[in-house]
This record gives C-alpha cells, sequence and structure tokens, in this order.
C-alpha cells in the first residue's frame, strides 16, 4: 500500500476520561488531519477506530474495556479495519493488555502520542514518513471553548492517585508553546481558555525553577478573541493571595475556582497526603467567600476513604452544610491497586462508601436548589455553545458556570443566534440540570 492509498481511510475515535485526555486525542487527530486523513464522527463509518482511555479508577477502566469489546465485535463483523488504543489504559496495564486483547491492533503508550501516523504507516506497511510536530487539534468540545492543557503528570503523590504512577512527574509545557496553541485555539473562533493539568497551581516551577500560572494567563489575556480565561484543578496550598487578586481584577478571568479540598478532618487529610490541614482549609475557604464573594466556588471530595469513621463524615457533611459551596462533586473512594491507601486497613465497605455519597450528594443537591432560586430573574452574559436540535433550544454557559461539570443554559432563538457568540440571557426557571433563559 502507498501513502497515497492509506490516507483514503477514515478515522474516527472514542474520547473517554478527563479533558486533559481530551486534549491528548485533539492533538492526535489533528496529527492525522494534517497527514491527510479524513477525521470522521460514525464509528460505523470508518476503517481506523482510536479509543482513548481513561484508567484513574475502576468505573473509568470498565467503560473502556466495554468500548474496546464493542469495537471488536466491529472489526469482527468487517465494519473497521483496525482498532487502536491508546491514552492511560495502556499505559498502566500495557502486558496484560496485549494478553487479553489480541485482536488490537496497536496499543499506544503516552510517550507515543506524536508517533500516531508512523504507526498507522506500520500497521498497513507503507515507508515510514518523517515526524511531524504541530500545535493544530481537532477539536470534539465544540467551537466555543477549548482546554489547554498546560502541564502533564503530578508530584503530589496523594495516597489514592494512580496519575504520578500512569503519567509520571510534573512537567511545564513553555510558555511560548502555550501562547502559540492558544494563538491557533483563537483562530479558529475559540473564545474561552480552560486551562488544565492534574495541578495548575504549580505552573513552571519545574521549568522556571519559579511559579509562572499568573505570568501564562497575563500573556493569555492579551490574546485579542480570547474572551473567558477558566482555571480548573487548583490545589488549596497554592491557592495564594496573589493569585485570588489577579483572579478577582482581571477582566478577562473568568470569576470561578475548581479547588478540590477531598475532605476536611485532620486526619483523613494526613492520610491522603494532602498537604493543607483542616484548620488551613477552613482559613481558605473562609477568605474565599467573605474577601471575593464575587468568586464563584467549585471542590470535589472523596467519602469512604480508608478509616473514614462515622463521625468524621459527619463532620465533612456539617462542612459542606456550613459552607455552601457553589457546585461541588463527591465520590465513593475506589481502592485503586499501586496506591498508598490500597494497603490501608480499615477499608470502608462498598455500601456504606455509596450511602454517605447518595446523602452528601443529596445535601448538595438542596443547597443547589436554594442558590438556584437566588439567580431567578438575573440576567446572564451566555457564552453560545451548541443548538439541540431534539429541543429547538441553543445551550450556552456563564462565566460562573463551567461547560459540562457545571449546569448549562438553556434558551430559545429568537433568529439572530449563532454559536461561539456571547449574548444576554434573562434566567426564569432551573429543571434540575438547566437553567432555562429568555433571550434578551
Amino acid at each position: 500500500m502507498t501513502k497515497k492509498d492509506l490516507i483514503n481511510k477514515r478515522i474516527s475515535a472514542i474520547s473517554l476520561g478527563c479533558d486533559k485526555n481530551k486534549v491528548d486525542l485533539e492533538k492526535m487527530l489533528g496529527l492525522l488531519q494534517n497527514y491527510g486523513f479524513e477525521i470522521v464522527d460514525d464509528v460505523y463509518n470508518c476503517d481506523i477506530v482510536i479509543v482513548n482511555t481513561c484508567a484513574f479508577i475502576q468505573p473509568a477502566e470498565e467503560e473502556a474495556i466495554a468500548n474496546i469489546i464493542e469495537m471488536e465485535n466491529l472489526k469482527e463483523k468487517g465494519i473497521i479495519e483496525k482498532i487502536i488504543v491508546s491514552g492511560c489504559l495502556p499505559e498502566r496495564h500495557f502486558d496484560s493488555m496485549k494478553e487479553n486483547f489480541p485482536s488490537i491492533d496497536l496499543f499506544l503508550r503516552l510517550r507515543e502520542n506524536n508517533l500516531i501516523c508512523q504507526k498507522i504507516e506500520s500497521l498497513y506497511g507503507v515507508e515510514e514518513s518523517k515526524v511531524k510536530t504541530t500545535n493544530d487539534r481537532v477539536l470534539t468540545s465544540g467551537k466555543s471553548y477549548a482546554y489547554l492543557k498546560i502541564a502533564d503528570g503530578c508530584d503530589n503523590v496523594c495516597s489514592y492517585c494512580t496519575i504520578p504512577r500512569i503519567r509520571g512527574r510534573y512537567r511545564s509545557v513553555p510558555i511560548d508553546e502555550l501562547v502559540d496553541e492558544a494563538k491557533l485555539l483563537a483562530n479558529k473562533g475559540i473564545k474561552e481558555l480552560i486551562l488544565v493539568a492534574q495541578d495548575t497551581t504549580r505552573y513552571g516551577e519545574d521549568l522556571y525553577g519559579e511559579n509562572k500560572l499568573i505570568e501564562l494567563c497575563e500573556k493569555l489575556c492579551k490574546i485579542k478573541n480570547i474572551r473567558w480565561i477558566r482555571l480548573h484543578y487548583l490545589y488549596p496550598e497554592k491557592v495564594t493571595d496573589r493569585l485570588l487578586e489577579f483572579i478577582d481584577k482581571n477582566e478577562k478571568m473568568c470569576k470561578y475556582l475548581d479547588i478540590p479540598l477531598q475532605h476536611i478532618d485532620d486526619k483523613i487529610l494526613l492520610s491522603m497526603r494532602r498537604k493543607l490541614g483542616e484548620e488551613d482549609t477552613l482559613k481558605l475557604v473562609e477568605k474565599i467567600k467573605n474577601t471575593y464573594p464575587n468568586i464563584s466556588f467549585r471542590s470535589t471530595f472523596i467519602v469512604g476513604y480508608p478509616g473514614e469513621s462515622g463521625k468524621q463524615f459527619k463532620k465533612l457533611y456539617k462542612f459542606i452544610e456550613n459552607t455552601k459551596f457553589d457546585y461541588a462533586g463527591f465520590f465513593p473512594y475506589s481502592k485503586e491497586p499501586n496506591t498508598a491507601s490500597f494497603f490501608m486497613s480499615k477499608q470502608v465497605g462498598n455500601l456504606k462508601k455509596k450511602i454517605r455519597a447518595k446523602k452528601i450528594n443529596a445535601l448538595q443537591q438542596k443547597i443547589m436548589q436554594e442558590k438556584i432560586t437566588q439567580i431567578l430573574g438575573e440576567e446572564l452574559e451566555v457564552l453560545v455553545d451548541y443548538f439541540d436540535s431534539n429541543t429547538g433550544e441553543f445551550v450556552g454557559h456563564s462565566e460562573k458556570l463551567s461547560p459540562t461539570v457545571d449546569f448549562g443554559v438553556r434558551f430559545v432563538d429568537n433568529g439572530s443566534v449563532e454559536i461561539s457568540t456571547f449574548v444576554k440571557v434573562k434566567i426564569y426557571d432551573f429543571d434540575g440540570s438547566y437553567l432555562k433563559g429568555e433571550l434578551l
């Protein structure tokens, strides 16, 4: 087969896992598109499928394996020719994956992502071409916002987390490369950048010897067509007064914080290897709520961590009840091999974990309902993300609503709305999943 024949192959992809994983896939698709391949949405109408997997916790692995088996069935029926499995699953379980899924044509290691074109050439017996680099991406999140991955890996070694073993040490992307990538995204019509890493607040320390997150944001703010910049995954001990002040004062910075706190009990936090204890966590939360009331606050928590007693869970429950986070997610602890917490005694039973998660999620839903009533009647500036043909509504998000993780805003078109533009919407209802508004 020649290269000319090869580029007639259509490629589709299944994106699983976090937004950082999504960026990896988008960059691979960018390389493939630049090579000459046609990228299609339908796995039933392609020749090659990439299953980009997550392996952070067991449910994510199960979802990935289910998708792989489904693609194997399509290959067996002759609908697709080749299956490539990429992402964290083959990185975490490379040898066992090769043994258990012999019909998979390629397991792509993370360090090989930039070789995707050459790997496909090899699958079809085509002479290997020269490796090319590009910042171009095939965006899978729509036309209004995009994730900007500013670092990979993690140095925090939290007791429950598999990421350092899968992704390695923390590695920042140079500022100039990120600015170039952001300009490319802006030229594609992107209006919002969501900065992501396993820990965005450590950006630059490995590369420059000092923290450079604010300096990076300042450069990104100068890009003309970028209107909003949002920060995800801020580690609490790195949320400084300088960073809070910068977010509060800079008009392009979304007034939004995503800070995973994980728990509030000192013993649990110490066992988790979190660097901020109960007292300092309470001070940080109080500072944000009192000094920066205009900033929306999201957090995530783990329930049923090894040794979590009923009393410690009640303390967490009370903390959530008193703090009234704008948004919060609660996840049952997942016992993952090769993590420190895997070997801990006093593991909490699955039923008890589920009950605790259900109870505290119900509390947060009640808090959310109370907060939503305060929004009713307000006029929000909304970035339009997409049109839902099933309901005849446009869907977008506001500065204080991060797309996909928080509530969307639905409204009916008046004949002038375009994707990736900003509109004013007056909120009049909440259906449990979306804010409903009237276009002004």
